[in-house]
C-alpha cells in the first residue's frame, strides 16, 4: 500500500543514530534510550510507518526547569526518545535547505561555527568600532510566533510533511512536573531537536535580514537570542537600540532590559568616561586588558577573557566535588574522574586570554594539596611541605591534569 509522504527508512536509521550519539533524558513517557533500543526494529518501523501515513501526532513535551547561572528557572521541553528521532528527520531535511538562506553572522547552532568564531568576529570588529550595543532577546523560544515561523518555512520548504509536523510540534503541549498540561499558542520547546533550527529560520527574518536592510554600516554578530551590534557612534548605538526595540515588538520579541545596553569598547587609544565599558558574550567579558604588541610593546586593548560569572561556577564546581575528602583514591584516580571536565574548560575558556583562568587551576591545586595533607600522615598540617610535593608531582605528571601540562602547579591562597 502507498504511502501519501514518501520518507526513506534509510533516513529514520540515520535520524535514530544522532539521537543516539546525544543520549539525552526520557520523555513524559518515561522510555529511555537503552528502553527504546531494546524494541528497536519495532519502534523505528512503528516511527516510520506513521510519519509516512502522516498519523504521527507528538506527544507532550516534559517541562524540565534548569537553574539559570544570573538567577531564576529556564524550563526546557524535553520530548520522548521517539519524537526525538521524528524532529531528527525533519532537522535532517531542512538544515540543507535553510543553511544556505541564513546570514554570515548568525552562528548559534549551525554546522561547522562555533561560539569561538563569533567571539573572534566581535574581537576584530572591536578594533574597528568604538561603541556596541549588547542585547538579549528575552524568553525567545517562548515567544516565538507561530503564524510569522509558519510563513518563513513554506518560503523556504513546500514539503508537505514538513510543514504538517512543524506545526504539530509547535502546538504540542508541555507536561509541568506537577503533570498539568499547558497549552502552547506560541514559541517552540528549547530542548527540541527542531527547535533551535526554526529559531535560527525566525530571527533571520526577524533581525539578520532587517539589519543588513535597514541599519546599513552596523555589522553584526547573533548566537541564538545574543547578539552584538557595532556602531560607530554613541548616538548611533542610541538610535540602533531604539530601532531594534520596536521591530522586536513588531514580531513579538522584547529586548531583556537588563542585558541590553550600549557598551563603550573603551582601551589605551580610547579615551572618556563612560558609564559602561565592558560587556560579556557566550561566557567571555570584553573589557580593558593588558596585551604585548608584535614588537614586543605593551598596551590596553578591548579584549575577551573568561567572566567572572564562568570563573565564579567552576571553583563552585571544584568546591562540589570535595576531593579533598577523597583520600582514599590515589592520583590517577582523581585525574581520570576530574580532567575530562578540566579539559573542557581549558579548551572552551583558555582560546582567549587563556591567562585569565588562572584562579580556576590555583583553585583546583589548592583543594589537591588538601587532598595530599589528608593521605600522607607525613604531610598532615604542613601546607607548604605539601605544595612543594604537588610541584614535584606536577613535573613528574604533567599529563595527569592539564592545567599543569600547561605549567601552572601553584596553588591559591
Amino acid at each position: 500500500m502507498t504511502k501519501p509522504y514518501q520518507i526513506s527508512k534509510h533516513l529514520v536509521w540515520e535520524a535514530y543514530q544522532r539521537v543516539k550519539a546525544n543520549k539525552g533524558a526520557a520523555g513524559v513517557d518515561g522510555e529511555s534510550l537503552q528502553a527504546f533500543e531494546a524494541k528497536l526494529k519495532d519502534n523505528l518501523y512503528k516511527l516510520w510507518n506513521r510519519l509516512s501515513s502522516g498519523s504521527y501526532f507528538p506527544p507532550s513535551v516534559r517541562g524540565v526547569g534548569i537553574p539559570k547561572n544570573s538567577g531564576g528557572v529556564r524550563m526546557l521541553g524535553i520530548p520522548t526518545v521517539a519524537d526525538r528521532v521524528a524532529q531528527s528527520v525533519v532537522k535532517m531535511l531542512l538544515e540543507p535547505i535553510l543553511e544556505p538562506v541564513f546570514h554570515k553572522d548568525s552562528y548559534g547552532y549551525r554546522p561547522g561555527r562555533s561560539a569561538h568564531d563569533a567571539i573572534a568576529v566581535v574581537r576584530k570588529r572591536n578594533w574597528e568600532y568604538d561603541w556596541i550595543v549588547e542585547f538579549d532577546i528575552k524568553g525567545l523560544f517562548d515567544n516565538i510566533d507561530h503564524e510569522l515561523l509558519m510563513r518563513a518555512l513554506r518560503k523556504h520548504c513546500q514539503t508537505p510533511w514538513v510543514l504538517l509536523y512543524v506545526e504539530r510540534w509547535l502546538k504540542a503541549p508541555m507536561e509541568t512536573p506537577a503533570g498539568e498540561l499547558i497549552e502552547r499558542t506560541k514559541g517552540t520547546p528549547q530542548g527540541g531537536v527542531v527547535s533551535p533550527l526554526l529559531a535560527n529560520l525566525f530571527l533571520h527574518y526577524a533581525f539578520d535580514r532587517w539589519v543588513s536592510e535597514n541599519l546599513p554600516g552596523v555589522p553584526f554578530c547573533r548566537y541564538s537570542d545574543d547578539g552584538v551590534l557595532h556602531c560607530k557612534s554613541k548616538a548611533q548605538a542610541e538610535m540602533v537600540i531604539r530601532k531594534l526595540g520596536e521591530r522586536f515588538r513588531e514580531c513579538g520579541l522584547e529586548l531583556h532590559p537588563e542585558k541590553t545596553q550600549i557598551v563603550y569598547c573603551r582601551d589605551s587609544k580610547r579615551k572618556g568616561n563612560y558609564p559602561v565599558t565592558r560587556f560579556t558574550f557566550l561566557g567571555f567579558t570584553f573589557c580593558q586588558r593588558q596585551s604585548v604588541g608584535k614588537a614586543g610593546i605593551y598596551f590596553t586593548g578591548f579584549l575577551p577573557g573568561v567572566s567572572t560569572e564562568a570563573l565564579r561556577h567552576m571553583r563552585q564546581t571544584i568546591r562540589r566535588w570535595k576531593l579533598q575528602y577523597k583520600n582514599s583514591l590515589e592520583l590517577t584516580d582523581l585525574s581520570v574522574q576530574f580532567n575530562p571536565i578540566l579539559c573542557g574548560w581549558k579548551n572552551y575558556y583558555t582560546r582567549f586570554y587563556g591567562s585569565a583562568m588562572a584562579p580556576v587551576w590555583k583553585h583546583m591545586n589548592y583543594y589537591l594539596v588538601h587532598w595530599m595533607m589528608r593521605k600522607y600522615k607525613h604531610l598532615t598540617g604542613h601546607k607548604t611541605r605539601a605544595s612543594r610535593k604537588l610541584r614535584l608531582l606536577a613535573e613528574k605528571m604533567p599529563n595527569a591534569f592539564v592545567h599543569w601540562k600547561a605549567g601552572y602547579t601553584s596553588t591559591a591562597g
